[in-house]
């Protein structure tokens, strides 16, 4: 297996350097230079197996000869094992042909966990072989960065920084970063949106020469392999609802799109996917974008799903790659003009793909409580406000009735307690690995969003 940029200039890379380098060297992301596909009979064939074993045979393609399905499923099985659910991503129906699927059993409660937990190991089996160590530098809106963490603390061979947004991530989730007492963990709190901590990674990544001297690396959704692990929950998912002789569609909330760009690479690989349904918040670009053709940045707008306030989508970038033929020059220039002018529109030929697939529909954070309630009244089930998004699309698709839809629980409503409680009254109880860390001394540096200073903290804080 080999991979590619979407910029069309960057080398082509194997697996594991894909793993290690993260964004191209082009500014593009990296994709399989040829989508795997699996048979009718090997979808089958994931039915009622361990979730590690399914995910194993799912990722083993992408991962070509660089390892084995076995060394695979070892090291799922390991990544897996302190998950809160026997299932790891269990299903749970919410309506009559609607069903939930919990991605908050891991020890970040948040989606981000089930493919983190497993690069982290991915990492550590690289860098040992090749008796090297990196920098991971990435940006969060709010999950991204505390699943980064837990995955790669302490580890000798990799120093951490992540940047989020001050003041636009809830109290549980920057707490989940800043009380992390790791000597290779650092936070940055940046004066800004996320959308500038995210420029601001990419402009280290694209300054070679601080890239190569403390040997960058990222673990948020630019980097492939977070990506193809994400998959695998799709494919689980779709073979425990009948696939692949039964369609599915899927709802996501989405601000960045990797998660639902997981769920276009599960329906390239054969999975029966007859929908995807995305959810917006106030932050609409991608909701405005289905509707008019035209991609137009809009200034962030703080709500009660901070994990959405994102107005550059950055794994778009990876589905524009596929509607306009894989042409990297064609992204590059549509891409250019977006960061020049804030707008680029498709047309309707590359418009028609995106729409014969996917929709979109926004909700304010009116809306989002209004629907916390509901579900709460018609089920007994606490979601959070992201979930919630997604529920709320999904409810209004133009697609078949007669397809059951899945909503991705993307995080466990404790951890957005005051938009629970402003809907319901009741503010969710933390699980217990919470509880110590609400009192925890806080480890994080507040910086302005000047590259110069950043770029300053970094080089001065990684280990030789």
């Amino acid at each position: 297996m080999r991979y590619v940029s979407t910029r069309g200039q960057a080398p082509v890379l194997g697996f594991e350097d894909v793993l290690l380098t993260g964004l191209a060297r082009d500014g593009g992301l990296y994709l399989p230079e040829a989508w795997p596909t699996l048979s009718a009979v090997e979808i089958r064939g994931l039915a009622g197996r361990p979730y590690a074993e399914a995910a194993a045979r799912v990722l083993a393609p992408y991962a070509g000869g660089a390892m084995s399905r076995d060394e695979l499923e070892t090291l799922l099985a390991d990544a897996y094992r302190s998950f809160g659910h026997a299932a790891v991503a269990p299903l749970k129906q919410i309506g009559p042909r609607h069903w939930l699927l919990e991605l908050f059993h891991g020890p970040t409660l948040a989606f981000k966990d089930y493919a983190l937990q497993a690069v982290g190991r991915l990492f550590d089996r690289a860098l040992a072989r090749r008796n090297q160590r990196v920098t991971i530098v990435g940006a969060t809106s709010g999950d991204t960065g505390s699943a980064a963490i837990e995955a790669l603390r302490d580890r000798t061979s990799v120093d951490v920084f992540v940047l989020f947004p001050r003041g636009r991530v809830s109290e549980v989730q920057r707490r989940q970063m800043t009380t992390v007492d790791a000597p290779n963990v650092h936070c940055i709190a940046l004066d800004g949106t996320f959308d500038d901590c995210q420029d601001m990674v990419k402009a280290m990544f694209n300054d070679t020469g601080f890239r190569d001297e403390h040997k960058l690396s990222a673990v948020n959704s630019i980097n492939w392999v977070r990506i193809a692990v994400q998959i695998a929950y799709y494919a689980v998912a779709s073979v425990a609802l009948g696939a692949p002789d039964k369609r599915i569609a899927f709802a996501v909330p989405t601000g960045n799109f990797g998660n639902v760009f997981a769920a276009y690479g599960a329906k390239r690989m054969g999975f029966p996917i007859e929908r995807l349904i995305l959810g917006s918040n106030s932050n609409d670009i991608l909701t405005r974008f289905l509707a008019s053709g035209e991609m137009k940045m809009e200034p962030v707008v703080p709500t009660y799903s901070p994990s959405m306030d994102i107005q550059v989508s950055s794994n778009f970038e990876r589905l524009l790659f596929e509607v306009v033929g894989r042409d990297g020059a064609r992204v590059t220039e549509l891409l250019t003009r977006f960061r020049k002018d804030g707008r680029f529109r498709l047309d309707d030929e590359a418009m028609g793909r995106i729409r014969g697939l996917f929709e979109a529909h926004r909700l304010d954070d009116t809306g989002t409580l209004e629907v916390i309630r509901r579900v709460h009244r018609e089920s007994g089930e606490l979601v959070d406000p992201h979930t919630a998004i997604g529920i709320a699309a999904a409810a209004r698709s133009r697609f078949d009735p007669a397809v059951p839809v899945i909503s991705l629980a993307t995080a466990h409503p404790a951890k957005f307690g005051e938009a629970i409680e402003r809907a319901v009254g009741v503010r969710p109880k933390p699980p217990d690995r919470l509880q110590g860390m609400m009192t925890a001394k806080e480890r994080v540096q507040d910086l302005p969003n000047d590259q110069k200073t950043v770029k300053s903290f970094i080089a001065g804080r990684v280990r030789r």
